[in-house]
């Protein structure tokens, strides 16, 4: 299981394999395919809870998406508006991850065990339901107010979807089609071995359907039904560019241990950070990665080592007399940090992996852990940022990282509470200005009823303020991961500035030679 969970917004799983591949899960191995089975549909049981807790916005937001027709005109203000756009664009990248799933698995009538069938129409028709569910659901919330179509038919180009989504979607769950696939997977599925797994939302998703009126099931039978299954006209999909749904279903094991970063570029990376740096990555390949805004997807903070710290901090006086004001009369800052916080300092000397050093802190999943740089930039893209404070703030953020040494990770992804962390949160908060302390000004967001910031965000902020008197980051480094050429290269500042448009399927898009997105 992969241990970062990246980024923000609507992330309600740990599941590192994703999915779907290009080919059909007929190509597998037998040991393979059974792994494979489990792990996507674990995956879709995380993506419909994400779909599920969007949905609770949704409803709790009469506002912006109204229970009932109003009953005159309204118009929403540009904040609402851009909060409608934020739900949709999330809504569709979790649709886009479960078509992926449904497509990957539905070649399950040709398995010759019944078992493997049984599991794999168990994904597909999982994937299904939930899509269909809370497609018709959504569909019946918008057109209570119909001037929301005319903001989700806006193209949405983070996610390959052309002007007109909105339509296309409804068109995909108000259709024939759609109500007979439906009706041929139910009446397929009682012909297959029955399981415990998923069975609990399948059949919740199922009775709501009934519900609407959209089932046929009653008049297949079990022949017809599979005949249905066969025909993939009956299989809608959001038309995306070439490439893409098969980059949103493919698997980790494209890469299985091998990031784009190399070790060497993580070695000279440690030798140009400082304490306080703090780093901004991006791993492809993830189930994580769903549900997330943007390109960068996960923040960690570099604290260095004992020693590295003192270095930096050798000889100003900033810092000592900062210092001496907290309590610590000799000035040392290891000596603060280790009174402070006894258990945490020690967490933060104790060697890791190969031998490896602690130097950075980060929220992830088991909680605000201190980690190695080897194994934090172990990623696909790794941008690094050093604020322009003085030292003596640099120490102060780095003393209240330790602070959240050990609190869980926040799976609300809300910063109102501190008792819980998320990645950003984590920058945010060791970097919070206060009276006497300039910091740095990150700029929160309302995403889907709860403050947060983006990692995708910070770059995006980055972007805006530099060469202005408002610049509060300087970059560092920047390591582009280039996954045609199977490596990662060292980009300029112009190319950071880019990095936060880009599409979620940049890998797929890059050129061969010279690594940068294609039109």
């Amino acid at each position: 299981m992969h241990r970062w969970i990246p980024g923000l917004l609507l992330l309600f799983g740990l599941f590192s394999p994703v999915l779907a591949g290009p080919e059909s899960i007929t190509s597998l191995r037998d040991g393979d395919r059974v792994a494979r089975q489990a792990n996507d549909l674990r995956a879709v049981v995380v993506y419909r809870q994400g779909i599920a807790r969007l949905f609770s916005f949704v409803e709790q937001r009469a506002d912006l998406f109204p229970a009932t027709r109003p009953n005159g005109p309204r118009l929403l203000s540009e904040r609402q508006r851009e909060t409608v756009r934020t739900t949709w664009k999330t809504l569709l990248d979790y649709y886009l991850a479960l078509d992926a799933l449904e497509r990957y698995h539905g070649d399950f009538h040709l398995m010759l065990s019944a078992h493997d069938r049984a599991r794999s129409h168990r994904v597909t028709y999982a994937a299904f339901l939930a899509k269909y569910r809370f497609g018709l659901d959504f569909i019946r919330r918008v057109e209570n107010d119909p001037k929301l179509a005319i903001v989700l038919n806006d193209a949405v180009p983070e996610l390959g979807l052309p002007v007109g989504s909105y339509d296309r979607f409804k068109f995909r769950f108000l259709n024939v089609l759609t109500a007979t696939r439906f009706a041929a997977l139910n009446a397929v599925g009682k012909t297959l071995p029955s399981a415990t797994a998923a069975s609990v939302t399948i059949a919740e998703d199922e009775k709501k359907i009934w519900q609407a009126g959209k089932g046929e099931g009653g008049r297949l039978t079990a022949a017809n039904a599979m005949n249905v299954i066969k025909q993939s006209g009956f299989q809608l999909f959001f038309p995306v560019q070439a490439g893409v749904s098969e980059w949103m279903g493919d698997a980790k094991v494209h890469r299985v241990h091998r990031s784009l970063v190399s070790p060497g570029q993580i070695d000279a990376m440690r030798k140009k950070m400082l304490p306080g740096d703090f780093m901004l990555q991006r791993r492809e390949w993830y189930v994580s990665n769903v549900g997330l805004p943007g390109f960068w997807s996960h923040a960690a903070l570099y604290i260095g080592t004992p020693e590295e710290r003192r270095a930096f901090f050798a000889g100003d006086g900033a810092v000592q007399r900062w210092i001496r004001a907290q309590g610590e009369p000799s000035g040392d800052f290891e000596k603060l940090l280790q009174r402070r916080f006894p258990k945490p300092y020690a967490l933060s000397l104790k060697l890791q992996e190969h031998g490896h050093a602690p130097r950075v802190i980060e929220a992830i999943s088991e909680g605000v852990s201190f980690t190695t740089l080897e194994h934090s930039a172990d990623a696909d893209s790794v941008v690094t940022l050093r604020p322009r404070i003085p030292k003596a703030e640099v120490a102060l953020a780095i003393v209240r990282s330790f602070r959240y040494s050990g609190r869980p990770y926040d799976f609300n992804f809300d910063f109102q509470t501190d008792a819980t962390l998320v990645c950003t949160e984590l920058i945010y908060k060791a970097y919070e200005p206060g009276q006497g302390y300039r910091g740095v000004r990150l700029q929160l967001e309302e995403m889907v009823g709860r403050t947060a910031i983006p990692a995708n965000s910070i770059a995006r902020q980055f972007h805006e303020e530099f060469g202005t008197p408002r610049q509060q980051l300087d970059m560092v480094l920047f390591l582009d991961g280039q996954e045609k050429r199977r490596l990662a290269v060292e980009a300029d500042v112009g190319e950071f500035r880019k990095s936060w448009r880009r599409p979620k399927w940049h890998v797929v898009t890059q050129d061969l030679k010279t690594g940068q997105a294609t039109p």
